[in-house]
């Protein structure tokens, strides 16, 4: 079962609620002694381990599926209690650089190469060999010439390096060297970044090496540091225009992954790296430890990520691309305010933050900022994931959307509402139809531009030869296996085409809809046009027929109150029901 890799007792927060950030507070690491252990006193080890134990117990009642993260499990007999007072506290200060393990990888890879200098440091390594049919290269230290340490990760570290001979002789070059533990995550890790390719804001994956004990992750070294350090140097002040350039990178790379069939799983500010120092330098997203491939009506249900920026879907252990929409939310809040949005001394009492998912945009400096940046966040923090922008939506918000240089790229949101469309009743398509009318502009520019992606025909209309040729263009090695699932799915565009006010009818989301305020003037405008152009008398078992119930679904329970008792037609509460659909959770109820 994965787990939160976060835990507060012991990694103290980053921010503070409603407070300047200062310094930077990420705990000094310890260098490392085998795979996963840390030299320390015993005596701390107890003490770290009964606060633990006082503050957040075993389990937590409010959360019984979750126990201690990986981190916990790996770490906590063998790490640090933290200086001083273990208390998480509101501001921490790093009094030393962290040691670099640097020396201690070196030391391994000289071991293994029969070179080993007498006293110097190794790790001894633990546990039973990789699986030989990994199928890297072997000889990572002929290549590469290991340097200093830049990164700690879940399951291992990362060093720069010099590339000795090949197409890269002479550059610099980020190695990350894997811990035997996770030999399943290193394996899904390489084979997502191979998949993956051709990103601007996508660290670059050049290679991977194996040995007996240990992977090798060759990428482009990133010399600009975290994203995460330049909040701090900031003191965590952004103007909107500056945080609108770190969100429009961060939105276009996580709808590159969604299209891609790819969700993330963690992201945060530490995990987006500049290429350089310059203060314009282009970010890149990294560390695809945590990262998996889903389907488009797939839900995954293992608890991963960081406290702070997990979704409350994640905690409910039903979730998809629509986690990773979360975090950037939280990275947006954090941008703008300097602070996080769901704070607390443990983890349990982060998680009841977040699924309490009550924002408050009354104190510093929210009153002072733009309405459309307050929108912005709302509409990514969303508690319902079916409410929630997409990534690719979020490029095309009134705050953001008219930023230098946005381009919107392909939203595979489209494609999972229009295969839903395409297999509606006739009364539901109608239904959709009149909403899709009620759309405002700023609501159809998201549209007019997916729809533009998709290469319409001198006639203005898509067919399926059009969706096929958008896919083709815009997938990696991680998508080309999906897209025939997708044309597949699609097929009655095959023998005619879709216009563009069908198109809108097909894409338009109810769900976001409803999370807007104007929600009931959309409904109530739309059942007007809807009670002109198509709203007939219907009887129920005709309703039920044209819903595709079956014959054990108790019609008149589910149905009684969709149609008017005066003239049988549909009700201002049959139209909102039947704009979502029937579900078999409706069902469900009913029986």
């Amino acid at each position: 079962m994965g787990l939160c890799n976060s835990k507060a007792s012991s990694k103290p927060n980053l921010y503070s609620p409603n407070e300047e950030l200062k310094e930077d507070p990420r705990p000094t690491k310890s260098p490392v002694n085998g795979t996963n252990g840390v030299h320390q006193n015993q005596n701390r080890q107890k003490n770290q381990q009964n606060e633990e134990t006082e503050e957040l117990g075993k389990f937590s009642p409010f959360f019984p599926f979750y126990s201690p993260s990986p981190a916990h499990s790996l770490f906590s007999k063998k790490s640090p209690a933290p200086s001083g007072n273990s208390t998480p506290k509101r501001f921490f200060k790093r009094p030393f650089p962290p040691p670099s393990p640097a020396k201690h990888i070196r030391a391994v890879l000289a071991r293994r190469h029969g070179i080993l200098k007498p006293n110097e440091a190794s790790i001894p390594v633990d546990g039973a060999g990789l699986d030989k049919s990994f199928g890297f290269s072997k000889h990572f230290a002929n290549k590469y010439e290991l340097g200093d340490g830049i990164g700690r990760g879940h399951f291992g570290y990362t060093c720069a390096a010099k590339c000795k001979k090949g197409e890269l002789k002479g550059q610099q070059v980020a190695v990350k060297m894997t811990t035997a533990i996770a030999i399943e995550d290193v394996r899904r890790e390489v084979k997502l970044l191979r998949a993956l390719s051709g990103h601007k804001n996508l660290v670059q994956f050049y290679d991977a090496y194996e040995d007996q004990e240990n992977v090798y992750i060759v990428m482009e070294l990133c010399e600009g540091g975290e994203l995460l350090d330049r909040i701090l140097s900031r003191g965590g002040k952004y103007t909107e225009d500056d945080a609108k350039a770190v969100m429009v990178q961060i939105s276009n790379v996580v709808a590159f992954f969604h299209l891609q069939g790819v969700v993330h799983r963690d992201l945060k500010p530490e995990n987006f790296l500049y290429t350089t120092k310059d203060e314009n330098s282009q970010l890149k997203a990294i560390d695809f430890g945590l990262s998996d491939f889903v389907k488009p009506d797939e839900r995954l249900n293992d608890i991963v990520g960081s406290a702070y920026y997990v979704a409350p879907e994640v905690l409910h252990r039903s979730y998809s691309t629509e986690a990773d929409v979360w975090s950037i939310g939280v990275i947006s809040y954090i941008l703008l305010c300097g602070s996080r949005p769901f704070w607390a001394r443990t983890e349990s009492g982060i998680f009841r933050a977040v699924l309490k998912a009550d924002l408050s945009f009354d104190e510093s400096p929210w009153p002072s900022l733009s309405a459309e940046a307050k929108d912005f966040v709302k509409r990514l923090l969303n508690k319902d994931p079916r409410k929630r922008m997409t990534a690719a939506q979020a490029l095309s918000h009134p705050w953001i959307r008219n930023y230098t240089d946005v381009k919107l790229p392909l939203d595979i949101f489209i494609f999972r509402l229009m295969r839903s469309y395409m297999h509606s009743s006739t009364l539901r398509k109608a239904a959709l139809r009149a909403l899709s009318k009620t759309l405002t502009v700023d609501e159809l520019i998201y549209l007019k531009e997916q729809f533009a992606l998709l290469e319409p025909n001198k006639n203005g209309s898509i067919g399926l030869d059009n969706i096929r040729t958008a896919l083709m263009k815009n997938s990696t090695d991680a998508m080309e296996s999906r897209v025939h699932d997708f044309l597949a799915s699609l097929n009655a565009l095959q023998y005619r085409r879709m216009d563009f006010e069908e198109f809108c009818a097909a894409a338009v989301s109810v769900h976001q809809l409803e999370a807007l305020d104007r929600w009931e003037q959309h409904a109530r405008c739309a059942y007007e046009l809807f009670e002109k152009d198509g709203n007939r008398a219907i009887i129920i078992e005709e309703l039920a027929s044209e819903l595709g119930l079956s014959p054990s679904v108790p019609v008149h329970t589910v149905l009684h109150d969709w149609l008017r008792h005066t003239d049988g037609k549909l009700s201002f509460v049959g139209f909102v029901k039947l704009l979502h659909g029937v579900s078999t959770r409706t069902f469900a109820k009913a029986q």
